[in-house]
């Protein structure tokens, strides 16, 4: 029942109501003498529709844009003073494994991620919010001042500050443009340039999504609409026309470097590719050109009827006779009952396929011999994908529902959607990223397609942890918030893949290493090593907040060199004369950091002698004046390639 307003009517609402039905092309958002984002009629559209002629007004060009669009630009780009921390506790088989698990706001992993995986990813996967008109938005909405702001939104458990992005807002369109244009503009530069970005949506802002990403990666590298049906039945709530389906946008970061896979995601046609050969599965063809009628027979084509020579011992080809000996037989473009037809090819053409092993010789139970053709495994990646393990009620969220015994987690994409996605646009060997990675979607699907085709491919994947409802399903499960169930889901998803397949899955890395944003590990100052000289090492004693490990301080200094966080790292203990000391070996002796107290001249030495590539050290931990003098000549003496810096 419907509660009385008990007010009288805002009569401004209901002329703009009555003004966006008539004019809706009119209906935009703007920024009042406040500096507040409002809803606002756009009076040039509005005076046109009602004129007959060409009114004068703004000049005319094509663009997309919003309130705050530069805005958004700029905190993009600006610099932020935070780490990324490991968690040991929470990871699975963290010495070992390549994966990522990042709890964080996507924006702050973004950026901290620019310098060390610059163009390093083969695959961009998003699923980010759809603007529904209830979801929940981590990010300042520009509207009011920072203090106003850190009054106004609640904070949760972990400090996020949240609001819903309702539609009854005048910044509805804008504050989700912002989010997202900030996120795809960074995603951009760590993507590899023959990389590709897939990003899902629905109706609500498939438009804007699109024009966004069109002005990001270039309207020239939009690979196409992907429409994928997730729910055949389609949605009962809807008034008109119950949606079954959603979007996948596709875009290259440089379409003429840009290459898919060579895989086949349609099991029936994948069946009639049986025969295999080091370059992948394929079927046999007759290599005489049967298809186009009367222009295939030898009277038409006489420049494409010409022997082959076969060497039935040994199963070699030619076209040239002078490579065989003379108990090659010549096979010609003749049918077994006898009619003369062409081959596809001419002679030079047939000799390449020859060389490259794509011909290869047949022979009957009445001993008649054919030339046959290599059909290699491929088909064309259509826009529209119907496959029924895309429903996302019984590939998505019953699996997950199954893997953790409860429902946890709202609308999860299909396992076996993502895993086709991976399949088709990174390689066997690639790195995928997805930072809106939910239930940990991607993170399954990685591990599942390496255990289908022996592949090893590796993900980063990141996520906010935005709290579960005291109410929700998952919070009454044990998880409080949703990177508790991407990690659990992973963990378990990991070892029923192992379990399922043990024979052919041995070596499959089904572990990721926890990573967790946090505020810098350097007190009051933010943190970059190219700024530091010996010089200063009296400056920044001290310098280090107390509640940091040495494995927090390795991982800052990784992301600072630039060093891949899923790099090999070592615990070492050594001792030199009468004192043991402990360092971090990273990648076989790339990086050396060592963060123990009192270091003496004798472990610097030892350390130089070793010549990494990269040392680090605390300059706190050098044990006197002298060691600090003498730091630089020992390097010069023993190692004096090794790039060196202090904390």
């Amino acid at each position: 029942m419907d509660k009385l307003k008990m007010e009288t009517a805002n009569k401004a609402d209901e002329n703009f109501k009555k003004l966006a039905e008539m004019f809706p092309n009119a209906v935009t958002e703007t920024i009042d003498e406040n500096g507040e984002v409002v809803r606002a009629i756009d009076k040039d559209v509005l005076m046109q529709e009602i004129s007959c002629k060409v009114v004068d007004g703004n000049e005319e060009r094509y663009q997309f844009t919003w309130p705050d669009k530069k805005k958004s630009v700029l905190l993009a780009n600006a610099p932020i003073n935070k780490t990324l921390r490991p968690c040991r506790e929470e990871s699975v088989d963290f010495d070992n494994t390549e994966n990522l698990y990042i709890e964080g706001d996507n924006l702050e992993v973004l950026k901290l991620l620019q310098e060390t995986y610059l163009e390093t990813f083969d695959l961009i996967y998003i699923d980010p919010p759809y603007n529904t008109g209830n979801d929940i938005l981590y990010s300042n909405d520009y509207s009011d001042t920072q203090e106003a702001y850190e009054e106004k939104y609640e904070t949760d458990a972990n400090g996020f500050r949240m609001f819903t992005n309702s539609d009854a807002n005048g910044r509805y369109h804008t504050n989700w443009l912002n989010m997202i244009m900030q996120r795809i503009r960074l995603a951009k530069d760590v993507l590899k340039e023959n990389g590709f970005f897939l990003v899902a949506i629905d109706h609500n802002e498939l438009f804007n999504l699109g024009q966004v990403c069109d002005e990001v990666f270039g309207f020239e590298n939009r690979i196409g609409i992907i429409t994928v049906v997730h729910k055949p039945e389609g949605r009962n709530q809807a008034k008109f026309i119950g949606p079954s389906n959603e979007f996948m946008l596709v875009y290259a970061k440089n379409q003429a470097e840009a290459k898919l896979q060579n895989v086949v995601l349609d099991p029936d046609i994948a069946s009639k590719f049986k025969l295999h050969d080091e370059k992948g599965n394929y079927r046999l063809q007759n290599f005489i050109r049967m298809t186009d009628g009367k222009l295939a027979y030898r009277e038409v084509r006489p420049n494409f009827w010409y022997p082959i020579y076969a060497d039935l011992a040994s199963g070699k080809l030619s076209v040239n006779h002078t490579d065989f000996p003379e108990t090659a037989i010549k096979v010609f473009p003749k049918t077994k009952v006898g009619v003369e037809m062409s081959w596809k090819v001419l002679p030079k053409t047939a000799q390449e396929l020859i060389k490259n092993n794509e011909l290869e010789i047949q022979v009957d139970g009445d001993g008649f011999v054919s030339i046959m053709e290599k059909i290699r495994e491929t088909q064309v990646i259509k826009t529209h994908w119907v496959r029924k393990e895309y429903n996302a009620i019984q590939y998505g969220t019953k699996v997950v529902n199954d893997l953790l015994g409860a429902k946890t987690f709202d609308f999860p994409k299909s396992v076996f959607l993502i895993e086709d996605v991976i399949k088709l646009f990174c390689p066997k060997d690639g790195l995928i990223l997805d930072f809106f990675s939910g239930s940990g979607t991607t993170g399954h699907a990685t591990m599942l397609a390496n255990s289908v085709d022996n592949g090893s491919r590796h993900f980063v994947i990141a996520q906010i942890p935005a709290e579960c409802g005291c109410n929700s399903d998952a919070f009454k499960a044990g998880y409080s918030t949703i990177c508790e169930i991407g990690k659990e889901r992973i963990r378990r998803a990991g070892k029923k893949i192992k379990e399922d397949s043990p024979l052919t899955t041995q070596d499959l890395d089904v572990g990721f290493r926890v990573l967790k944003c946090d505020s810098s590990n350097m007190k009051d100052v933010y943190y970059n090593p190219a700024e530091y000289e010996p010089s200063l090492f009296s400056s920044l004693e001290d310098n280090i907040k107390e509640d940091r490990t040495p494995e927090d301080l390795l991982f800052q200094v990784m992301l600072d060199l630039g060093i891949l966080l899923s790099s090999k790292i070592q615990v070492r203990s050594e001792k030199v004369g009468m004192r043991s000391y402990s360092y971090f070996d990273v990648e076989d002796g790339y990086l050396i950091a060592c963060f123990d107290k009192n270091i003496d001249e004798e472990v610097i030495t030892a350390i130089a002698k070793q010549k990494p590539y990269y040392f680090v050290m605390r300059d706190s931990s050098m044990a006197n004046d002298s060691v600090a003098t003498n730091f630089e000549q020992i390097f010069a003496t023993y190692s004096p390639d090794t790039v060196r810096k202090v904390l």
